[in-house]
């Protein structure tokens, strides 16, 4: 069983119906325990990185995503799901993260350009991947692939090490992280057409 975590932020019907499409059950759960009890965790998430936290807190969530990381459950992190995994984030402030993967959160940079046009801010529809490594949960899926993006802020890990696929948008930025059993995405699978399926599907496959 898949548990999809729900603390109040982020569409979680249309991930849960994307594991459903690939052949997987996915329970939508705002019960920790249940969190504790699956084989496999999904952390979604849209909106503030403070307000997620303190959700994620409020809702009893922290040690529960803490022991199945350690434990080696496949543990999944789409868009924001990705930015907590991170020590600390810049928006809106200093807040601190769950700190699984060392690193920051920050703002894309002001006035980035690209063949000399001006960049908006989010960074928001299809852009490529650029694969670093060959992981689990990008296989079968080609360099260059496109894929579905809605975000302001990136991740900075500490390690490169981590990093599964890098994006280009004004600057290369970190869009995928996988180390050992704990995966994440900045983009949204769920929304990726039959790649972001592809993806799901792979996450659902591990062991």
């Amino acid at each position: 069983m898949i548990a999809i975590i729900d603390y109040g932020m982020g569409n979680l019907r249309s991930v849960q119906k994307g594991f459903e499409k690939v052949g997987f059950e996915a329970v939508v759960t705002a019960d920790p325990k249940l969190v504790l009890e699956a084989d496999r965790v999904v952390l979604p998430g849209v909106g503030a990185f403070r307000d997620c936290i303190r959700n994620l807190e409020e809702g009893g969530f922290i040690e529960p995503i803490l022991k199945v990381v350690r434990e080696g459950r496949p543990f999944l992190g789409i868009c924001l799901g990705l930015q907590l995994l991170f020590t600390e984030s810049e928006e809106f402030g200093l807040h601190k993260g769950l700190d699984i993967i060392p690193g920051r959160v920050v703002r894309f940079p002001e006035g980035m350009t690209e063949n000399g046009e001006k960049l908006a801010v989010p960074h928001m529809g299809w852009n490529q991947l650029t694969l670093k490594k060959e992981t689990p949960l990008f296989r079968g899926i080609a360099d260059g692939t496109n894929v579905y993006f809605v975000h302001s802020y990136y991740v900075k890990p500490d390690d490169p090490a981590v990093v599964a696929t890098t994006t280009g948008y004004g600057i290369d930025f970190c869009s995928a992280v996988c180390r050992d059993n704990v995966m994440a995405t900045q983009f949204h699978p769920e929304k990726s057409q039959e790649n972001g399926l592809k993806i799901l599907k792979n996450f659902g496959e591990l062991a």
